[in-house]
């Protein structure tokens, strides 16, 4: 439970980020690579902009959740504390997102050099995020893949309405409570981001990034 926090915090950014790129870098799912392949489809049917960004996007992804994994083997190797740095380089990458897209965008042109370099650092910030849950905060629900935590609160919502044993009960309790968090938390970051984004425009990046130290000052190992 000690981690439901950061962990909620984790999805809200998912959440946060995914929609502005949506939004601001024309179609870009930071976050989902399934997305990305159906907006890739509608470029290419149908000829709009940000075509070379979402081709780009699932070989960057893949690469930054492989480099992600070896920096924490290469951290624990030596007995250094993993959590903290990878959320402290997710941090920078959110960073280099904001000052990007602030000072080149709005983008006019997604696959312009400006927009792709601020579509990079949010893909490799999201793709340290699931990195980080999928080895690091495994016994926690995934941030970003609403669809199957959804589905595990139905199956689960079911079975907490069954005569279970009471052990067996519990773990379907905390793992309903956690899963739901994850939904909650990233409802809330999406719909924030659609608030904000159409006010304060890439601005509203300023949310995350603030998130994004936060979760680094409450992570440990």
């Amino acid at each position: 439970m000690k981690k439901l926090p950061i962990a909620g915090l984790l999805s809200f950014n998912s959440g946060f980020v995914d929609t502005v790129g949506f939004f601001g870098l024309q179609g870009l799912f930071a976050a989902h690579v399934t997305g990305n392949f159906v907006t890739m489809g509608s470029s290419l049917v149908f000829g709009t902009q940000g075509i070379i960004g979402k081709l780009l996007v699932l070989p960057e992804f893949v690469a930054m959740v492989i480099l992600t994994r070896w920096a924490g083997l290469f951290l624990a190797a030596r007995k250094l504390p993993v959590l903290r740095p990878l959320l402290s380089l997710d941090l920078l990458f959110l960073i280099g997102f904001f000052i990007l897209a602030n000072v080149f965008g709005p983008f006019a042109d997604a696959d312009s050099p400006a927009a792709l370099a601020a579509s990079f650092t949010a893909v490799a910030s999201m793709a340290i995020l699931n990195a980080v849950q999928r080895v690091y905060l495994s016994d926690m629900p995934p941030i970003t893949i609403m669809t199957g935590n959804t589905t595990q609160v139905a199956l689960d919502a079911v079975d907490l309405m069954r005569d279970l044993d009471p052990d067996k009960k519990v773990v379907v309790r905390m793992r309903f409570l956690r899963t739901i968090n994850s939904i909650f938390f990233f409802f809330v970051g999406c719909a924030a981001a659609i608030l904000m984004h159409f006010h304060f425009g890439f601005w509203d990046l300023g949310v995350p990034v603030f998130i994004g130290l936060v979760c680094v000052i409450l992570s440990h190992d």
